[in-house]
């Protein structure tokens, strides 16, 4: 997928990246359905996108094959002007946007998948920062809850969220990890399937990244947060697995220079394989029976997806 990669991110890497030309090269070399939202704030703006690629038996079609939602999660492309060039924190988009375009094409020459794919980012090129420990962050000019509602699809039975993830001590290693699953407010176990995939798609031993209970609440309530990649489970109660572009030592999300292309290749080539799987059926993000034993004994933990006190 190098050449999606590559394509894809000549054009997020300019000051003019917009959501319009992505749509144009997707639809130049695939075929794909696709919307795009102008959102603004005091803040700047963005151009929030979203391609949805039809299975031959999704809901799209009126079929029931699962329709799985591949989100990219970033504050910006670009921290214009205070820094020049494509930041590390759009390495989620330039995945999604570049494995969009790999189904599309496939789409186009007739290998479609069973279930739709609905893939969600947004493209801004002049993000402001914030301050963050160990490394500064790149910041949103939308509020993450008017993100949640755009990128949070209700048709989506299962979500991979990409994001750049490498401003922390907690992951060591250059190139991506899975997270476990996180469902309704519950950090469960990590997928097997998922992990098959990663080592089948890698060649090696997959890697899975630490959560917290902080990490799955919503952004804004003060307390600390490895970063916003798991910020789609506080929206839905679909199962949310996190797809983290990883790197041996913290790297600020606003640093320019830091996209290792190969890495990006490799999280989005997941990213198609996993949709292949879980469309069809072969993928499961969690094991259903065990959540409902879960909730029979302990039961519903979704006050943590509000950040809501129980009983307030």
């Amino acid at each position: 997928m190098l050449k999606q990669i590559i394509d894809i991110f000549e054009i997020l890497d300019s000051p003019a990246a917009s959501g319009a030309l992505v749509q144009e090269y997707i639809r130049d070399t695939g075929k794909a359905e696709c919307e795009i939202k102008r959102a603004t704030s005091d803040n700047g703006a963005t151009d929030f996108i979203k391609f949805n690629i039809p299975g031959t038996s999704g809901k799209t079609a009126g079929g029931d094959a699962p329709t799985l939602g591949i989100i990219g999660r970033l504050g910006g492309l670009g921290a214009r002007p205070e820094r020049i060039g494509f930041v590390s924190d759009g390495d989620g988009a330039l995945a999604v946007l570049a494995a969009a375009a790999k189904l599309a094409k496939m789409a186009m020459q007739g290998d479609r998948l069973a279930g739709d794919v609905i893939f969600t980012t947004h493209i801004c090129p002049d993000a402001p920062t914030r301050p963050h420990k160990p490394v500064p962050f790149m910041d949103s000019p939308i509020p993450m809850e008017i993100k949640n509602a755009w990128e949070v699809a209700a048709e989506m039975d299962a979500i991979l969220s990409v994001d750049t993830t490498k401003g922390n001590k907690i992951l060591n290693h250059r190139g991506f990890a899975i997270s476990p699953t996180v469902k309704s407010g519950y950090i469960l176990k990590t997928s097997d399937d998922l992990l098959d995939l990663m080592a089948q798609v890698t060649g090696k031993l997959p890697h899975v990244f630490a959560l917290t209970q902080q990490d799955i609440t919503p952004y804004g309530n003060g307390l600390y947060h490895l970063n916003s990649i798991l910020q789609p489970c506080t929206a839905t109660a679909a199962p949310v697995v996190g797809v983290a572009i990883t790197t041996e030592v913290p790297v600020a999300g606003c640093a320019t220079g830091a996209t290792h292309l190969i890495d990006v290749e490799a999280a989005a080539r997941f990213s198609v394989e996993v949709a292949k799987a879980f469309t069809s059926g072969d993928c499961e993000f969690y094991d259903r029976t065990e959540f409902a034993e879960i909730l029979k004994l302990y039961g519903p933990m979704d006050h943590f997806q509000s950040g809501v006190k129980v009983g307030a």
